[in-house]
């Protein structure tokens, strides 16, 4: 039986501080996901995808608040090989900080024939995915949904599951990071926009000679009359700014990233790189009714060839063999920002420090390195990984100072008990910044350089990633984020555009070194770095861009 009817007991969205308790109900949640190439045509453009068990998006994974989640990562990638490793995104990694995902910062990368083991808790629950996080693999097709149930802070009727939206590319992720790092750089355009990984090409503008079967299929998703629904909405792109809307409907925003939030209502929800939103969604129309679901890849802050996504909403009784007759949601696409911090005011309140333990100050630019490429840098610094180190077992023997790898990009934030990041962004370009290892409070965001003013101290908006506002060096745009060092480890701050972190839009802030070094670590991570080093030390390693 469940305790009090629920897996998570009496815990509740507005009595329950997540960041201090975890409900433990001895579940594990098993899934064996086999990494390889294949062949997919999403939108009918045939084009090489790395897949999960066959699938693109890959399987979903579900598990309850305070589960165990066990998954056994095979990596099958030939032609050619690769290492790799996977994300689970916005999960805390509370007391298991090895198991983030990241090659170079927390493991080596799982190497070409090898298996490899992640195991954690649900620590936070609402919605996210899953990601590869060796170089822009993610890019071609290494993703999928990953849902943790929780308790609810809003009533509804129907979990119509996860959305997720992604941009698409025809070309493969290598060649295009290619292009990016290249001399002159290139600024790849995303050639269509998928819901749950499906949409139309016009096949007439393939000009690649990839075989292309017109008229592919959308997604189709049913409401049922005067139901409430809740979408689980997920960008899952690798670079476009998202714009949701549902014809004829508003939507309640009940949740961000893995942060419930009271609810408010809007008619188009802005979505970057790696966010997550939870809507609620009332059926207004009668039975029979059929409406278009919208997703466009903003043309003002992304890159983009075709940016329309359509996906068919079929209320109950509908002819789902016809195509739905409705009209857009008209929106302004101005603002490369995400919602007022003033409408999303977190559900729990949890107020950040006054006075943080020390405050970094991070410019964001864009130029050219010695050899001319062009490179992103965070003050002046372009990461780039080293697959054979990882910072986390660095750190875990004592070693936490790396002043021969100033491209690490390591913050060594001490003892600190909290940090504040003010980041400012010199460059006309957004970027959806990204914490692993904390939910951070948003203190502030806007464009030219912060006052000092919080928005709603009391209970600042949180999340794990943040929309950075373009800027100028005259007029930058600003972030400032705030979180408390509770989380031992060495946890990437980094822009979500795969592009972007190729292009070394990353930093690694470490935590607490002095409780790094009383972590028990796995043997098991030791010998996957053995594994990498048998492999690598036979064959070249095709480390491009930042490896990230």
């Amino acid at each position: 039986p469940l305790p009090n009817g629920f897996p998570w007991s009496t815990a509740t969205a507005n009595t329950t501080n997540p960041y201090t308790f975890t409900p433990f109900t001895g579940v594990t949640r098993s899934y064996n996901f086999d990494l390889a190439r294949g062949y997919l045509a999403p939108d009918g453009v045939n084009r090489s995808v790395i897949t999960v068990n066959g699938q693109f998006p890959g399987p979903i994974i579900e598990a309850n608040w305070g589960d165990m989640i066990s998954v056994t990562v095979s990596n099958n990638i030939v032609g050619p090989e690769e290492g790799t490793s996977l994300h689970w995104h916005g999960i805390l990694q509370t007391k298991t900080p090895w198991y983030d995902g990241v090659p170079s910062v927390q493991q080596c990368p799982i190497a070409p024939g090898s298996s490899f083991t992640y195991t954690f808790q649900a620590d936070l629950y609402g919605t996210s995915w899953y990601h590869s996080h060796y170089s822009a693999q993610y890019g071609g097709g290494l993703l999928g949904p990953m849902i943790i149930y929780g308790p609810k802070n809003a009533p509804y009727d129907i979990d119509v599951g996860p959305v997720l939206l992604t941009d698409w590319y025809h070309t493969d992720y290598f060649t295009i990071v290619e292009e990016v790092v290249g001399i002159p750089p290139g600024f790849p355009f995303s050639d269509n926009n998928l819901i749950n990984g499906k949409m139309d090409f016009d096949c007439s503008k393939v000009t690649t000679g990839q075989a292309c079967t017109p008229n592919a299929g959308l997604s189709k998703f049913q409401f049922t009359a005067g139901k409430t629904h809740r979408l689980r909405l997920i960008n899952a792109g690798a670079e476009g700014l998202q714009r949701f809307t549902i014809d004829g409907h508003n939507m309640t925003v009940i949740s961000n990233d893995f942060v419930p939030v009271q609810p408010y209502q809007t008619n188009m929800v802005t979505l970057g790189i790696g966010q997550r939103t939870d809507v609620l969604v009332h059926a207004n129309l009668p039975a029979g009714s059929a409406v278009w679901m919208r997703s466009d890849i903003s043309t003002t802050c992304s890159l983009t060839n075709q940016p329309h996504a359509l996906a068919a909403i079929y209320y109950n009784g509908a002819d789902t063999t016809s195509a739905p007759n409705s009209t857009a949601t008209v929106y302004s696409d101005a603002h490369c920002g995400n919602d007022p911090l003033a409408e999303t005011v977190p559900f729990y309140p949890f107020t950040a420090t006054t006075t943080p333990a020390t405050t970094q100050t991070i410019e964001v630019d864009f130029h050219a390195n010695a050899s001319g490429n062009f490179l992103w840098f965070m003050n002046n610094e372009s990461f780039r990984a080293n697959y054979d180190h990882p910072i986390l077992l660095l750190a875990s023997l004592g070693n936490t100072s790396y002043p021969y790898d100033p491209q690490w990009n390591v913050y060594n934030f001490g003892k600190n008990t909290s940090v504040r990041i003010i980041v400012y962004n010199n460059v006309p370009i957004a970027h959806p910044m990204h914490l692993h290892g904390h939910n951070f409070n948003v203190l502030a965001e806007g464009t030219g350089t912060w006052d000092g003013t919080v928005v709603h101290a009391s209970n600042t908006q949180r999340r794990d990633v943040q929309l950075l506002q373009p800027g100028t060096p005259g007029d930058p745009g600003y972030l400032v984020i705030q979180y408390n060092t509770d989380n031992p480890g060495v946890w990437p701050f980094h822009c979500h555009i795969a592009w972007h972190v190729s292009g070394g839009l990353y930093i690694n802030t470490m935590e607490r070194p002095d409780l790094i070094n009383e972590l028990q670590i796995p043997l098991v991570m030791a010998q996957t770095c053995r594994d990498w080093a048998t492999y690598s030390g036979h064959n070249v390693v095709e480390e491009i861009d930042s490896g990230l």
